[in-house]
């Protein structure tokens, strides 16, 4: 007590430096994963030169993302931004930017995010290219699963935030080329615009998601003025409209259905099955956490993906223009390390009729190192 009180001031200051220290070095927090997957396709739409089904395509990657964010003073702000670093594992050649060329490695160094983030008129917003994600309710990504630039807000509508409404404007810009491991998804550049109100059961319950979703001013790299091969010429603008139900049974049954449509319209002569429409159907099991060790979910769904009523969904094996089961399972082999392995049975909804091969399947797994 005695030192105490002989050196309190040399205390206080030694407290009043220690907690400045902790803000400085807090300032800019480092998270991201590493990631190893592989995924192989086979589409029976795909001929070789004698007219005989191509072979499965395999495509094995690394990926490293660093999401830093700084926090801006005592605002509620920060700054964010993910950096990607993806490879093709079969190439000892990590060097130079490759992506999109005929090299064999297929590298690639981007910042494809960068944004603030805040309270802004009674919101959590961000301004920037920013993530955007439809369907927060079942977190399906059903219509899109990207980056935009522009701006999105995100009001929780009750105490325990379980319903929300997000309104999202920018500008979305993709080119399929570019990214060497996304090959179907939409080529040029539209605004978009969507409105999402959702209600989420915390552990027993109805779910809920409606929406509207909007890609318009369509600047087409191709020839046709659209967004897909499928459509009437001279389409720019295409709108989706969804709504969602589901039911948790308890904490680890949860079952639920997501319904797409657009205003699109298939071009002369088209056979296939309708692009204008797309629902998912999933029912799930249990829920792995990757803070928990030994903690898994399972999962069973069928899919069909116009490609009128979907942009760029997040699923890994469930193509853009396809139909089919899909089966998954994800597993926390240890402390943020996620194992994740599926199977797609389906068809190619153009050329699905009689007397067309039209067989998609595909097989994919990946492990995830979070830090």
């Amino acid at each position: 007590d005695k030192l105490a009180a002989e050196f309190s001031e040399e205390l206080d200051n030694l407290g009043v430096r220690v907690s400045d220290l902790e803000k400085k070095s807090d300032n800019v927090k480092w998270g991201g994963r590493l990631r190893y997957y592989y995924r192989g396709i086979k589409d029976d739409t795909v001929k070789n030169a004698n007219g005989s089904v191509a072979d499965r395509t395999n495509d094995t990657q690394y990926e490293l993302r660093l999401e830093p964010k700084a926090f801006i003073g005592n605002s509620g702000w920060t700054a964010n931004a993910r950096i990607r670093y993806y490879s093709n594992s079969n190439s000892a050649n990590n060097g130079g930017s490759t992506n999109g060329s005929t090299a064999s490695d297929k590298s690639d160094t981007v910042v494809d995010r960068i944004y603030v983030q805040g309270p802004l008129f009674g919101a959590t917003a961000k301004l920037g290219k920013l993530p955007t994600y439809s369907d927060n309710t079942f977190g399906t990504g059903m219509i899109i699963d990207d980056s935009i630039s522009g701006a999105e807000f995100n009001w929780s509508l009750n105490k325990d935030k379980s319903a929300y409404a997000i309104a999202t404007i920018g500008r979305y810009d993709y080119n399929a080329k570019v990214n060497a491991n996304n090959t179907n998804a939409y080529d040029g550049t539209g605004d978009y615009d969507s409105l999402e109100i959702g209600y989420k059961a915390k552990t027993k319950g109805l779910s809920g998601l409606a929406g509207y979703y909007s890609l318009h001013n369509i600047n087409n790299t191709g020839t046709a003025n659209n967004f897909s091969s499928y459509a009437k010429t001279n389409e720019d603008k295409t709108s989706f409209w969804v709504g969602g139900l589901g039911y948790k049974f308890d904490k680890n049954v949860q079952l639920f259905g997501i319904y797409a449509k657009s205003n699109m319209d298939e071009k002369a002569g088209y056979l296939g099955d309708d692009q204008s429409k797309a629902y998912d159907i999933t029912l799930k099991y249990k829920g792995a956490d990757i803070t928990k060790p030994g903690s898994y979910d399972i999962y069973a769904a069928y899919r069909y993906l116009g490609q009128f009523a979907t942009i760029h969904p997040t699923y890994d094996i469930s193509a853009r223009g396809t139909k089919g089961w899909q089966i998954g399972t994800d597993y926390t082999v240890a402390q943020n390390i996620l194992a994740t392995v599926e199977y797609y049975k389906g068809k190619q909804l153009f050329a699905d009729y009689s007397g067309s091969d039209a067989d998609y399947n595909a097989i994919y797994g990946r492990i995830d190192f979070f830090f």
